[in-house]
């Protein structure tokens, strides 16, 4: 206990400021290039809209987590809760002995989950320990699953215990390897989503850091808590393409479950199934997969006598080693051009997906990673029915995309891509894109030339698609309204 008069250590956290009331460090100076900007009057919802109520609970604190007079802090820590990292010594120097004994009791904690304590000695009623992963870039997926489990589970737990506030520290140490700028993504845009579907009850969620760590975070909290709309507006194009689910948890297709109607079931007039069908009951999984001879298979293969089957799987195991390395590689720059983005639905309830000429910069941008990024974006809306609109609008040579790229495009992506596009419309297409156009699905691909629909006005396109479902480039309207 202090001595009467004195000083306490320990920090209110109701006397620290919000992120709504703290001002952004640039001035009117940052605020007049988000009105001189292009991007602040572009008409895309961006993912993270401002939100006043929610900025009232962020807290950024520079300072010692173990400090702060909140209901809950959070420690991070290792499997066997012994780590001897800055945040969790602090932590047990101010709680004293007993939370050592607490947490011996405890009997260890898994990656990603989240364990309770009393809090002891600190000004916190409760401590939260946490286990962050370890990051290789070769298991990226399954660490962004893993920290995600972390600050999700906290928050849970605030949830059921319904604390007041709680105080997160940096919860993956420099220890771990984990880059801290994608930690700081995926940290802020989890309680994000946790607020706004579950965090009526939680009333301040602070996250205390260090000088190091401070400026991370002052750069990327306008993504996620923006504190106007021009500051939404001019945060949208740095947002990652990746921001996962409404839960915030990072999404990976192939592991989703997708169940057929009575799997198992065989037609009436199947009796005469060979043995290879009735194997494809199974199912397709590895387990379920009956492999050839291999070495049968590579000399068909330099003989060119592949079956359509064989051939099939090899396209397949293509596709998948380009869709691994879309996921494993940094397309940030590429998400920034705002040239591929998810809209509504159209009229028939398909998802729809807009395709920006004018934001296409082909002789700047590496070409390879924009093909990787259209693979990763377009990789879960594919397994659908969807429509492709892409405007032509002022697109100028340097925004044309060579036939032959388009080409390798159509011979690398997944069958699902060709047989779920319904609809390819063409808005605004000059003379010379309609030949092109004819002459690339003539000779070039099969089967596209049906599902391109040259568009002149966007009013032909509303015919299809809605205009509350479409979000339209400001130039374009006027393009439209003009021509």
């Amino acid at each position: 206990m202090d001595p009467l008069g004195a000083r306490s250590q320990f920090v209110e956290v109701q006397t620290l400021s919000t992120w709504e009331r703290q001002p952004d460090p640039e001035g009117e100076e940052t605020e007049k290039e988000y009105n001189d900007s292009l991007v602040s009057k572009q008409a895309f919802p961006s993912p993270f809209p401002y939100r006043e109520d929610i900025n009232r609970k962020i807290v950024l604190y520079n300072g010692d987590v173990a400090l702060l007079n909140c209901t809950a802090i959070v420690n991070t820590t290792n499997e066997t809760l012994t780590d001897k990292n800055p945040i969790s010594e602090s932590i047990h120097t101010h709680a004293g002995p007993e939370l050592r004994d607490e947490l011996f009791k405890l009997k260890g904690c898994r990656t990603g989950e989240a364990k309770m304590t009393k809090g002891f000695n600190l000004a916190a009623r409760f401590i939260i320990h946490t286990v962050g992963p370890k990051y290789k870039t070769k298991y990226r997926t399954a660490a962004e699953s893993s920290l995600y489990n972390c600050y999700r589970n906290v928050m849970q737990l605030a949830k059921e215990q319904a604390m007041a506030s709680v105080a997160f520290c940096v919860v993956s140490t420099t220890k771990r390897g984990y880059p801290l700028e994608d930690a700081t993504h995926i940290a802020f845009r989890t309680v994000r989503r946790f607020l706004e579907n579950y965090g009526e009850s939680i009333e301040t969620v602070v996250f205390a850091v260090t000088d190091m760590e401070e400026p991370t975070y002052r750069k990327l909290l306008p993504l996620y808590y923006p504190r106007s709309e021009e500051e939404e507006h001019a945060s949208l194009p740095l947002i990652p393409a990746d921001i996962g689910n409404s839960e915030g948890e990072p999404v990976v297709p192939e592991r989703q479950i997708r169940i057929a109607e009575k799997p198992g079931c065989l037609e009436v007039d199947s009796e005469a199934e060979t043995l290879d069908s009735d194997l494809g009951q199974v199912g397709t999984h590895a387990f379920a997969r009956m492999e050839g001879d291999v070495d049968k298979q590579r000399k068909l293969i330099l003989q060119g006598q592949l079956s359509d089957a064989t051939m099939q799987k090899q396209h397949q195991r293509n596709y998948n080693r380009w869709l691994c390395r879309a996921r494993a590689e940094d397309l940030s720059d590429i998400a920034a051009l705002k040239a591929l983005y998810q809209t509504g639905v159209d009229m028939c309830g398909r998802t729809v997906m807009v395709l920006v000429g004018r934001n296409i910069p082909v002789t700047l941008i590496d070409m390879e990673k924009a093909l990787l990024y259209f693979i990763h974006v377009m990789d879960h809306i594919t397994v659908k029915q969807y429509v492709m609109v892409y405007f032509h609008t002022l697109t100028r040579e340097h925004n044309h995309l060579d036939s032959e790229f388009l080409k390798k495009l159509y011979e690398i992506v997944d069958t699902k891509f060709k047989n779920n596009l319904r609809a390819f419309y063409f808005v605004h297409p000059s003379f010379r894109s309609k030949v092109s156009t004819w002459f690339f699905t003539t000779f070039s691909v099969s089967g596209m030339k049906q599902k391109v629909h040259h568009v002149e006005t966007l009013q032909q396109l509303f015919t299809c698609i809605l205009p509350e479902q479409i979000d339209i480039p400001p130039f374009v309207l006027e393009y439209n309204a003009r021509v």
